[in-house]
């Protein structure tokens, strides 16, 4: 009995005590009602957190290089990472710039939480400012890529209070997850790899990236975090794919510097040093070889004199006071003391590079003995625009270094050895090649497996597929609208397959304009048609075209007249088309664009 009594006595504490945990709640129910309501909430959040699907569905960035976006949803919450543009290939006529279809986006616009930036070049921030005139959300990153987006969104007249910056090393909270930046090595300043710590997991995007074991701004990769986070346990890696096909490690940027300083140092004039604006890295090395051998930097080209004063101004650049000259004082100094750093490194038709090729820049005339450093390699495609810059260059009489002849240039991203690293210290459960063309992410899917990640937990997809994630899977399960959205000036999308088809005709076959008039009164044509070519034929030299093509036309307005049944204009249009398209192609086999206008009268 005795025991029995113990035994009793033992457990009704504990009844009581479950009794007046609940009492509590009914005291909140009774007085703080709404208080009740977010305890629920966060209590069946919670319940459905750990059995919850995370979606990764990237918008650009796979089976093509640029043009990065990715949406990550995570239960109610959407998190964009990077929103980047590419430029168009030769089939784009008067196309400035391709962004990602953000349709999905826009049709859960309510649901974006915020725009994670990894870095500040343009296939990671160009469509940022196209984003944020459809979609009202947070941009977080590091102080030099917000400097670069905030004069894209002062230019689109878009509120830069939505810019918030976080430091690497940083993580920040937001909605049911927290957000971690990584410092990485690239070929701009302040680029990081960005961790999503889910309550499935920790999901990492690398960005872009190498290791750089001698950086030029002493920021070094945070590898020692990576491999914490691996030690804990990676869901998913995201890796950049851009350099897979390249063997061993990238060189260091520091590499760079004793080249430059020894083309300096034999360059008896002027010395031009042409890069992309965006990399800053360089960029300093241009700095200091020109302070160095006590010369004065002009800089030309739009974007990279914005570029330079964004990065001065935050100290992201260091230089003398004295160093940087104005272009319009270039006239002041002896061509043996200047050093003008341009864009055009890439050939492109309308960048400062070119038109000094072309003796066509307004306030610089190249001569010969000039020495020209082309720091840079060309983007597949650009070869043969490269290739004629350096010829019109040669022929100018400058002296041309490029990355053919001395290491003017060094990547930015990870080559085979940095990448197996990366996979290495994240030790990922599930990875995801990216930023690259179809043949990186399956050469990067070799890379992964080779050094023992399961096969069956790596995915290789395209723009649009939705990919599901749980702790114990990884699967493609249907698609969004993605694709290229082409901006041509202020039109966001509404140049489409067909009015490129057309652009690509009229420069290819020309254009032949036929006008008519119409008598509403007489019910018939009168006058004579007026025949205007352009990019056709050239009209001194085929003046016996040109009239018979008035012939032709003037035949058909008679023809027409006397054929009431023929008053349709549509049909004396299609009559037209058919007439002189069946005679020119007749005779000098070509297919010109013919438009027909009638006015009435």
């Amino acid at each position: 009995m005795n025991k029995e009594t113990k035994t009793i006595t033992k457990e009704r504490p504990k009844t009581i005590k479950k009794k007046t945990t609940r009492q509590p709640s009914k005291v909140i129910a009774k007085h703080n009602p709404k208080k009740l309501n977010r305890i629920i909430e966060t209590t069946a959040k919670r319940r459905t957190h750990k059995n919850e699907t995370i979606k990764i569905i990237p918008l650009g960035g796979l089976g093509e290089i640029g043009k990065n976006m990715t949406a990550v949803e995570v239960g109610h919450d959407i998190y964009i990472i990077d929103a980047g543009l590419t430029f168009p290939d030769e089939t784009m006529l008067g196309i400035d710039i391709v962004i990602p279809d953000m349709t999905y986006l826009e049709q859960n616009k309510d649901r974006v939480k915020a725009l994670l930036v990894t870095h500040g070049h343009e296939d990671h921030i160009g469509a940022v400012p196209y984003l944020l005139k459809k979609i009202n959300t947070r941009v977080y990153s590091t102080r030099l890529t917000l400097g670069l987006i905030e004069v894209k969104l002062k230019e689109h007249n878009l509120d830069t209070s939505v810019l918030k910056t976080v430091h690497p090393g940083q993580t920040i909270k937001l909605g049911n997850i927290e957000v971690e930046f990584l410092s990485v090595n690239h070929s701009i300043p302040d680029a990081t790899a960005i961790v999503l710590h889910t309550s499935q997991g920790a999901i990492i995007f690398t960005g872009d990236f190498k290791v750089d074991y001698t950086p030029i701004d002493g920021v070094y990769m945070d590898l020692q975090r990576l491999g914490e986070l691996g030690r804990k346990g990676v869901l998913l890696l995201l890796s950049d794919s851009t350099n897979v096909e390249r063997p061993g490690y990238t060189m260091s940027e520091l590499s760079v510097r004793e080249t430059l300083k020894q083309v300096f140092l034999s360059a008896k004039e002027r010395i031009v040093v042409a890069t992309f604006a965006s990399n800053l890295h360089r960029v300093q090395q241009v700095i200091d070889a020109t302070e160095y051998y006590d010369r004065k930097l002009v800089i030309s080209g739009r974007s990279m004199e914005k570029n330079v004063k964004i990065a001065i101004d935050l100290g992201y650049l260091k230089i003398k006071k004295d160093t940087l000259v104005h272009i319009n004082s270039i006239d002041k100094y002896e061509p043996s003391e200047i050093v003008l750093l341009t864009t055009g490194s890439q050939g492109e038709p309308m960048s400062a590079l070119t038109r000094l090729s072309k003796s066509e820049h307004r306030k610089v005339k190249l001569m010969p003995n000039d020495t020209v450093i082309i720091s840079a390699t060309p983007i597949p495609g650009n070869e043969g625009a490269t290739g004629d810059v350096i010829n019109n260059l040669t022929e100018l009489g400058c002296d041309v270094i490029y990355s053919k002849l001395a290491d003017v240039h060094v990547s930015g991203h990870a080559s085979r050895e940095e990448l197996k690293l990366m996979l290495s210290l994240t030790r990922p459960k599930f990875f995801i090649p990216v930023h690259g063309e179809q043949r990186h992410l399956k050469m990067h899917k070799e890379l992964a497996v080779a050094i023992g990640i399961d096969e069956n937990n790596i995915l290789v997809g395209k723009n649009g597929d939705v990919f599901e994630l749980t702790s114990n899977s990884l699967r493609i399960n249907g698609s969004v609208q993605a694709g290229p959205v082409l901006v041509d000036g202020l039109g966001v999308g509404d140049v489409g397959n067909v009015v490129l088809k057309d652009r690509k005709h009229l420069s290819e076959e020309g254009l032949i304009n036929v006008v008519m008039t119409y008598d509403k009164a007489k019910d018939k044509l009168v006058g004579q048609p007026e025949i205007i070519t352009r990019g056709f034929v050239y009209v001194k030299g085929s003046s016996d075209i040109l009239t018979q093509l008035y012939n032709i036309t003037y035949k058909l307005m008679e023809d027409v007249n006397k054929d009431p049944k023929q008053k349709d204009i549509n049909q004396i249009k299609n009559m037209v088309k058919d007439r002189l398209k069946s005679y020119v192609f007749g005779e000098i086999k070509r297919d010109p664009m013919i438009l027909t206008v009638i006015m009435e009268i």
